[in-house]
């Protein structure tokens, strides 16, 4: 399977819940029109990235990064690599990156929400990102590692997030929860 399929079976089998999400995946499925070219960081400003949301089993705790571009808290994530065999396994690879979790550590991964958010001038030529994240699950006890790309890797708990997260995370978490929260 391409990427690209990949992106588009994410996107199209996913079901929204709201309003919001339902615009979102609309807008979502019209940039895909692009093709390959939004997958990559140029030569479009606008393109995909992949995030994870990493919970504790309970679900009460989430592990944030401290974007050093972005100087705010937010779950790990990242642009496509050539080698990623899909949007999800993106996604997981990001955390792996971004936390220093082992990718076995990281269990029953599923689709969560996609979000098209700015960026900021620290970001170079790239405007804004079509994120489609992921949710998993971790023991809290698995260290975690600082990466090159934060400036600190924490656990929260999910209904005390930090001051300074990204734009939008918030609401994100709680829709996410949402989703994976037993009834």
């Amino acid at each position: 399977m391409t990427m690209l399929r990949s992106v588009l079976t994410a996107v199209t089998d996913w079901v929204p819940h709201t309003a919001e999400q339902t615009r979102a995946r609309a807008e979502f499925l019209q940039r895909l029109v692009a093709g390959e070219a939004v997958l990559r960081r140029s030569p479009l400003p606008t393109h995909v990235t992949a995030s994870l949301f990493v919970l504790d089993p309970q679900r009460i705790r989430i592990l944030l990064c401290h974007h050093r571009k972005g100087g705010f808290w937010v779950q790990p994530g990242g642009h496509l690599e050539p080698d990623d065999r899909s949007i999800e396994d993106a996604a997981v690879r990001e955390a792996v990156e971004e936390t220093g979790i082992p990718r076995d550590a990281i269990t029953g991964v599923t689709m969560a929400d996609l979000d098209h958010h700015p960026l900021g001038a620290g970001f170079r030529g790239c405007r804004s990102h079509l994120d489609i994240a992921f949710v998993g699950t971790t023991d809290p006890a698995v260290p975690v590692v600082v990466s090159d790309e934060s400036q600190d890797v924490r656990w929260f708990p999910v209904d005390g997030l930090p001051p300074n997260t990204a734009p939008g995370l918030d609401t994100r978490l709680a829709q996410v929860l949402d989703r994976v929260r037993p009834t």
